[in-house]
């Protein structure tokens, strides 16, 4: 497998370029639109044909990339059908599995965040969006966002997963890069440590985080998988 994992530095936002060896068809998963130009150079040196954009949510804090390499290389969006992006061309649902060559991925559906969010999950590792992250989780302030349902989310799709399981969130403001399920149930200061569910909703409730600043943006370009009426 060809694994990289890119970072846009403006909000923070990490993209995963997978590849299968043997076939040379890859995916990106959160793709950001400022970043195109550099994902295409990525994939030719690579010798990669782009087969799938993949969502783990409509963002509320970039403007997706899908959109444009659609355009530009045909690749297919990939989202949770309650995300609000009909645009996509795969409208998934928990469960599915998604397979590019060699490489397998099983989508669940780990709303909270917001109502359509989803992570990827493999053998070894997970992409868990804004849902997990290091150290943290996703604001459930909007967005149709429900920290209850975050709770849930978390520790029934993804604290189940295999302790040594990888964790590769959608964002980090720290310079972190990875974690593991282990560590984040050992130490996470939102869910982890044995944190009950009624622990968790006090917690997040007293957040009183900032209005995102690329919101009124970011939101409607994003339900037309990144594409303004202009094309751009």
């Amino acid at each position: 497998m060809l694994f990289r994992q890119l970072f846009e530095p403006e909000t923070s936002t990490y993209t995963y370029l997978l590849g299968c060896e043997r076939t040379r068809r890859a995916c990106l998963i959160d793709p950001v639109a400022s970043e195109v130009p550099a994902y295409i150079d990525l994939l030719t040196s690579l010798n990669l044909k782009l087969v799938y954009t993949m969502e783990t949510h409509v963002h509320a804090d970039h403007i997706t990339g899908a959109g444009r390499l659609r355009e530009t290389l045909g690749s297919k969006s990939v989202v949770h059908r309650d995300a609000g992006a009909m645009c996509a061309d795969l409208l998934v649902t928990h469960g599915v599995p998604l397979q590019i060559g060699d490489l397998d991925f099983e989508v669940r559906h780990t709303p909270g965040h917001t109502a359509g969010c989803v992570s990827y999950v493999m053998s070894d590792r997970v992409f868990t969006g804004d849902a997990l992250l290091i150290g943290g989780s996703g604001r459930s302030d909007f967005q149709q966002g429900n920290a209850g349902q975050l709770y849930d989310s978390i520790t029934g799709q993804l604290f189940t997963l295999a302790p040594d399981t990888l964790v590769y969130p959608g964002h980090d403001y720290q310079g972190n890069t990875v974690s593991t399920i282990k560590q984040e149930m050992a130490k996470n200061p939102r869910i982890g440590q044995g944190r009950s569910r009624e622990e968790f909703i006090a917690i997040m409730a007293e957040l009183k985080l900032a209005y995102p600043r690329f919101i009124d943006q970011a939101l409607p370009a994003n339900q037309s998988c990144g594409m303004t009426e202009a094309g751009a």
